[in-house]
């Protein structure tokens, strides 16, 4: 139970930090008592809490969104310019950018899962992507906002947030690059790699929390699960409401700096035998 309360701590903490969860999971495993890593299918799980985090904290711009989406569908019109046809487009290209990872975490899970939680690649694509993120941060252009956002850009954001299949390139990283290299406002950026990561983060959590009842592949207990999910919300919704304040006044750099540090300190860990 105290290493579920851990990571889920852990989960909360680096979720939407563009650092990556899924790394750090991955890599505190080595260190926990069981020295196992806490597996595919519990990260998934208990990445449904941070996604509550999310729904709450967006819930008032969520709720827009749906509203005039479904109004749409049912055959209402809008203005042009007017903030609803603005949250009908927003849940388009919402839909749009989805497809991208559904397809490639359908196609290719069991690969995924067998092959990309090596802690060498982990620490490369921590040093790659950190050094990438850090680098379209300090030239990306500063100007568009999210009614901006076209096919092109959804399904661009779309091919990014998939790359976070693979542990260490960190979802929020991967889509808040992509949206600096486009051209949009470090604000709006994460802000639609929040949004953007609901319906697949709920997907593959619930996929992976039926799965866990017929196939039980998670070496901790239905109740253990449940209380790290409830500890990765809580702290969750706390990081949510500081990220937001701090990219509103400072840049990504210390978390590129983190992820070059964490990534040698992986693979010097590895080359001396402290780790496998």
């Amino acid at each position: 139970m105290l290493e579920a309360i851990f990571l889920g701590i852990l989960q909360g903490l680096t979720e939407f930090l563009p650092i990556s969860s899924s790394a750090h999971i991955r890599l505190a495993g080595e260190f926990l008592p069981s020295a196992q890593d806490p597996g595919a299918t519990f990260t998934a799980i208990m990445q449904i809490g941070t996604e509550i985090a999310v729904l709450l904290y967006f819930r008032n711009e969520i709720s827009r969104i749906f509203s005039a989406a479904f109004s749409w569908l049912i055959g209402n019109r809008f203005e042009v310019g007017s903030d609803e046809l603005k949250s009908a487009k927003l849940a388009l290209w919402i839909v749009i950018g989805s497809i991208p990872i559904f397809i490639f975490g359908f196609v290719g899970q069991s690969y995924i899962r067998e092959n990309f939680r090596s802690l060498y690649l982990i620490a490369a694509t921590l040093i790659v992507f950190g050094l990438l993120l850090g680098w379209l941060d300090r030239v990306g252009k500063k100007t568009k906002n999210l009614d901006l956002l076209n096919t092109r850009d959804g399904m661009s954001y779309g091919f990014a947030q998939s790359l976070a299949l693979i542990p260490g390139v960190s979802r929020s990283g991967a889509t808040i690059a992509m949206g600096r290299l486009l051209g949009y406002s470090r604000e709006s950026a994460l802000r639609y790699s929040f949004l953007l990561a609901i319906p697949a983060v709920l997907g593959s959590g619930c996929f992976e929390l039926i799965n866990s009842f017929s196939e039980p592949t998670n070496k901790f207990s239905i109740l253990e699960t449940g209380v790290a999910t409830f500890t990765a919300f809580v702290i969750g919704y706390l990081v949510i409401a500081w990220l937001m304040r701090f990219v509103q006044y400072r840049s990504f750099m210390p978390f590129v700096i983190y992820r070059v540090f964490l990534g040698s300190v992986i693979f010097l860990l590895l080359s001396t035998g402290q780790i496998s």
